[in-house]
């Protein structure tokens, strides 16, 4: 995922996945045996009663200056037009500028702190919702491979994630977005977590099942 002389933009949310994410890429980057610049950012959404500003003060204080790009995406994504899927446009919007901004600042790469819960989850909102099977990889290219997305903790449980950053006491950040605990994701998540206490191997055997594809006994398209 990284290479020598990688400069990567890192999107700082503020919750725990991307908290712990910093953690861990600073901690490499003192030890790894290339060299690789990290430029964390931050996209305020808009809504009002914004962390931004205690982000940005615990970011410089324990990493490096955090760049914080207000915005109103949160409320264009939110507005009367476009009540239908706010998740989905708000996701795009922060999606697209950050590709701009990691232009701007030279970043080849951005790294992102989905989960391997969150992996599983967009599994089945693609295919409950957009009628595909799908999800995100740990490392995913753009534009003719000009620009990559990569996901260090693809392959880390949020339960993980959770216990690492209560170890080091990372801060709590509410989300200020009027669709937190209302979305699709959340209804997968719980869809999936009475799933997991039936049986403890669903989980290890739904994520190995995304690379395990037997192509031949899925439906034919309607090209085919």
């Amino acid at each position: 995922m990284i290479a020598d002389k990688d400069r990567i933009l890192v999107g700082v949310s503020g919750g725990k996945d991307s908290q712990t994410l910093l953690h861990v890429l600073f901690s490499l980057q003192k030890k790894a045996p290339v060299k690789f610049d990290i430029v964390p950012v931050h996209i305020d959404p808009g809504f009002e009663g914004s962390f931004a500003k205690d982000l940005e003060i615990y970011v410089e204080e324990n990493f490096v200056p955090l760049q914080v790009e207000y915005t109103d995406y949160g409320l264009t994504a939110h507005s009367e037009e476009n009540r239908e899927n706010p998740c989905f446009l708000c996701a795009r919007l922060r999606r697209n500028r950050l590709f701009k901004l990691a232009q701007e600042q030279g970043c080849k790469k951005i790294a992102l702190g989905h989960n391997k819960d969150d992996i599983i989850e967009t599994l089945f909102i693609n295919m409950f919702y957009a009628g595909k099977i799908g999800t995100m990889k740990p490392r995913q290219s753009f534009f003719g491979g000009a620009l990559a997305i990569i996901r260090p903790l693809a392959y880390v449980e949020k339960k993980d994630i959770v216990l690492f950053s209560n170890l080091f006491g990372m801060p709590e950040f509410v989300n200020n977005c009027p669709s937190a605990n209302q979305t699709k994701r959340e209804e997968i998540r719980r869809m999936l977590d009475a799933l997991y206490k039936q049986n403890k191997n669903i989980k290890g055997n739904i994520f190995r099942a995304m690379g395990n594809v037997a192509s031949d006994y899925l439906l034919e398209n309607k090209n085919d």
